[in-house]
């Protein structure tokens, strides 16, 4: 994947961040020096949307375009909500439980920072039930709330948690908080990036996909600029039914030439020139009843 991952020390960080991308679209370890689009043609994964996602992630102001496959980022998004789950934010609750255990006697504050970080715990996990079940959509000022409650959290742990271990205890407990507030940067971090690739990417394509669809919608189910005679819908109905010109001339008794002057017309009107289009737009329009095709 050497078209993705940076060489040298100063890119070790933002390596680390592309390895959490890629795994997250299932691209596994061991991929040798195979090019990017290798590597998704042998795990299934759309690669364009994987580069978009990647690519932003490195420069937020990279111009993809908008050919993203949703399905694609759908499951990124889906894969990075059970890590965030099921992993990161579990691993941080334990090391505030050891550190509380370390904590002496008064344990009255650490408890209620437990608390605190629960209550967040459980905003971040109504935040991604309300994506999962809406379509990923979600509002800019939820994400204002989680990430105002991430700064208090970090606020009263650096401000007000007791230090009242022994001193053969104290660098441990020590050393937990600090892995704490690391995590919990760590994880604001990764947090905003997501709902920026739903922000940025998922909800323009998603918003595209719609317009795309309504507008193949309307093409179908508006009135076309000239009404078609009823001549013209008894040889649609034919179209539709798979008759060649000369079937239909016989079975409207009508000669073929005239058929393909009807033809050419109901193109024309309708501005559908495949007998898909035209199938289509007579179905939509109860010309045909599809279960008679």
């Amino acid at each position: 994947m050497s078209t993705i991952m940076g060489a040298g020390e100063k890119n070790a960080h933002m390596d680390n961040q592309v390895l959490q991308l890629i795994h997250r679209f299932g691209v596994p370890l061991g991929v040798g020096d195979k090019t990017a689009a290798q590597v998704c043609q042998e795990n299934q994964i759309d690669c364009h949307t994987l580069l978009a996602v990647v690519n932003f992630a490195i420069n937020k102001e990279y111009h993809y375009s908008p050919d993203i496959h949703i399905p694609t980022l759908r499951k990124y998004l889906e894969n990075a909500h059970i890590y965030f789950m099921q992993f990161q934010l579990p691993r941080i609750r334990q090391m505030l439980l050891e550190a509380i255990n370390l904590a002496g006697v008064d344990q009255k504050i650490p408890l209620l920072i437990i608390r605190f970080y629960d209550e967040y715990v459980e905003e971040i996990r109504a935040h991604i039930q309300h994506e999962d079940e809406f379509a990923f959509e979600h509002h800019p000022t939820d994400d204002q709330h989680v990430a105002a409650k991430a700064i208090e959290l970090k606020n009263l742990i650096i401000k007000y948690y007791p230090h009242n271990a022994t001193s053969a205890q104290a660098s441990e407990q020590e050393r937990l908080l600090y892995a704490v507030l690391h995590d919990l940067y760590h994880f604001e971090n990764e947090l905003a990036l997501h709902c920026a690739i739903e922000d940025e990417i998922l909800l323009p394509a998603l918003t595209r996909d719609a317009n795309k669809s309504a507008s193949e919608t309307n093409r179908f189910t508006c009135k076309p600029s000239e009404e078609l005679s009823a001549r013209e819908i008894e040889v649609l109905v034919q179209i539709v039914k798979g008759l060649s010109n000369k079937e239909i001339a016989d079975t409207l008794c009508l000669s073929t030439h005239t058929v393909m002057s009807h033809r050419k017309n109901i193109a024309r009107k309708l501005d559908i020139h495949s007998t898909a289009g035209l199938t289509i737009y007579a179905i939509v329009n109860g010309i045909v009843d599809l279960d008679n095709l």
